[in-house]
């Protein structure tokens, strides 16, 4: 049974998202002020590092900051990046991972574990041949797929910075990583699969989070964006669309969305898409050439049953009654 688990989660992602996360590998960093490092690096896949306790300053393309305990920073593929420790030890997690739009190649990177590595060497990259096929897809169109946006890429910088309410779990989860990745435990490939996908979720989930917190501190930002979903449905109410639709087009969680928009209109975004399509059905319904049920469809309802419903609630009748009305 647990043979057939790990197929069928990579032929539901790769139909779903185009894509399947895979960790290539995860180690453990002990560095100190005297631990001499590589002056610059880059490596052909994502690093993802977690750092446990210190502090480090990072360089990545040119750009010089320090990065906090419980803080994770995620480098593109092909990045210059270099690290120093100011004072004494900084722990920390590193995970290498990509994505693959071919299981086969996905499981042959699973399981390209270096057993030669020799650990007192100076580490600067995955001791694993990473395929160059599986560690360029975009991690935006990942991230995308897991919060439920089919849109285009988010703009991108050369790294990511995560500090939030998500450390706990991002640690928890880069911790049974790489401790799952230094044995060969029964089923290994399925829970390294499992826990890279919840991985790539919660990060998903966390730079939603943040980009929802910066929104806060920026005057007029939530405001923008409001009025850019309103215009939204205001252009496409009519094709079943979905409150879930509106929010992630301006890339905001269905929650957060839904505060904004009454904070900023007065009215619910459902409220508002339900008024826009009973308004355009009250002008239809007055063309008696046009079916009650060809109403309903035109408007954006999945049914007319629920066109009914939701017609009588805002109008106090039905759409026959209302076109009844106005052929009087």
């Amino acid at each position: 049974m647990f043979e057939e688990l790990l197929p069928a989660i990579e032929r539901s992602l790769l139909s779903a998202s185009g894509s399947i996360p895979v960790v290539f590998e995860g180690i453990e960093h002990s560095l100190e002020k005297t631990t001499p490092v590589a002056n610059a690096s880059k490596h052909t896949s994502h690093e993802l590092l977690f750092l446990r306790s210190g502090r480090c300053e990072f360089t990545v393309d040119g750009k010089t900051f320090m990065l906090e305990k419980g803080s994770t920073l995620i480098i593109r593929p092909n990045t210059v990046h270099a690290v120093r420790i100011p004072s004494g030890q900084a722990d920390m997690y590193v995970l290498y991972f990509g994505f693959s739009r071919d299981a086969e190649t996905a499981n042959l990177a699973l399981g390209q574990i270096a057993q030669e590595k020799d650990e007192s060497e100076m580490h600067s990259g995955p001791s694993v041949n990473i395929p160059h096929m599986t560690a360029h897809h975009s991690l935006e169109s990942f991230i995308n797929f897991t919060s439920g946006d089919t849109g285009e890429d988010v703009p991108k910088s050369s790294y990511i910075v995560i500090a939030g309410n998500y450390k706990k779990s991002i640690s928890n989860l880069v911790e049974r990583i790489v401790e799952e990745s230094k044995d060969k435990q029964y089923s290994k490939e399925l829970m390294m699969q499992i826990l890279t996908v919840e991985l790539m979720i919660t990060l998903s989930r966390a730079l939603c989070r943040e980009w929802e917190e910066s929104l806060r501190v920026k005057n007029g930002k939530a405001r923008e964006l409001v009025l850019i979903a309103k215009d939204y449905l205001d252009h496409n109410f009519d094709r079943g669309i979905s409150v879930a639709d509106a929010a992630s087009f301006v890339y905001l969680s269905q929650g957060y969305f839904t505060r904004a928009f009454r904070d900023e209109l007065g009215i619910s975004p459902m409220g508002y898409l339900m008024r826009k399509r009973i308004e355009k059905s009250c002008e239809l319904l007055e063309n008696n050439e046009i079916k009650v049920s060809g109403v309903a469809c035109q408007v954006g309802f999945s049914s007319p049953q629920r066109f009914n419903v939701a017609f009588r609630k805002q109008m106090g009748m039905t759409p026959m009654e209302y076109r009844r009305s106005k052929m009087k």
